[in-house]
């Protein structure tokens, strides 16, 4: 019997997002995954492949990234230099072949995770450049005349911090599924993942502090789940008694990363 998606022993999800992971799995279709930062996107390729029992491939996107990146690279210079200096078997093309993350998934012979990381940062037109790929899960080689052609679809797992608007023939091919913020119970759970032996009044004087912070809209870059961690094991290690925690707001550089970030939050605190 084929494993399903849950919860891991390092990533929580609820149970939409549960459905909606073994739901693309089901039917063969990509899971375009969106959420502000710090809401565990990235994070839940990892738990995926972790609890179908999948090999994990991640195809971080950039600004410069284009769609045949992903699919395979031919390396000229490198056959010409072999060519200038007589080295054997510079006729054979294939030798100079190079598989992208989308090659290297559709080649595998067992199914893997394909992560597709921040698709928003390329430029409008690499989604539709995958159009086809992604329906077919194939793609030719004319430089040695192969057909790269999946013998199992891959997982793929698409994530979008919503950057650019993505085309609507795209979003047609994708299943697609928003990740909400954790409300307190579930923050209290995540964290309690990582670090099981916190003491209760800690983390509750912690969280209260970390919702009181992202609910100010002068914040530009509110702290995600992953600050909040960080900053509950340095209050642990540091010592700090929970009633410290919002009197004092102690190491407030893991939880606000810009200037005037920390100046709204200390307004905030002294008026």
């Amino acid at each position: 019997m084929q494993n399903t998606f849950h919860s891991t022993g390092t990533y929580i999800a609820d149970q939409r997002l549960t459905d909606s992971v073994n739901i693309a799995v089901a039917l063969g279709k990509p899971l375009l995954i969106k959420g502000e930062p710090g809401t565990g996107k990235t994070m839940l390729a990892q738990a995926a492949a972790e609890a179908l029992e999948k090999e994990l491939i991640i195809w971080n996107i950039k600004s410069t990234t284009k769609a045949q990146d992903g699919l395979y690279t031919y390396d000229t210079v490198k056959r010409l230099y072999d060519s200038q200096f007589g080295a054997d078997g510079v006729n054979d093309i294939a030798r100079y072949i190079r598989l992208g993350k989308l090659g290297e998934a559709f080649s595998r012979d067992s199914q893997p995770v394909l992560l597709i990381d921040e698709i928003d940062k390329a430029d409008l037109e690499f989604p539709n450049d995958l159009l086809w790929e992604l329906d077919r899960m194939e793609f030719y080689i004319p430089e040695t005349g192969v057909t790269i052609k999946a013998a199992r679809r891959p997982v793929v797992i698409i994530t979008s911090n919503a950057e650019k608007e993505l085309p609507d023939a795209f979003l047609r091919r994708c299943l697609f599924h928003y990740i909400d913020f954790p409300d307190k119970d579930l923050l209290t759970e995540i964290v309690k993942v990582h670090f099981p032996s916190v003491e209760d009044r800690l983390l509750e004087a912690a969280i209260a502090v970390f919702e009181e912070i992202r609910s100010l809209r002068s914040i530009r870059k509110k702290p995600g789940t992953s600050e909040l961690i960080d900053w509950v094991n340095a209050l642990s290690l540091g010592g700090i008694p929970p009633e410290k925690v919002a009197e004092a707001f102690p190491y407030p550089g893991i939880l606000l990363k810009k200037e005037e970030d920390m100046e709204a939050v200390k307004k905030h605190r002294y008026l």
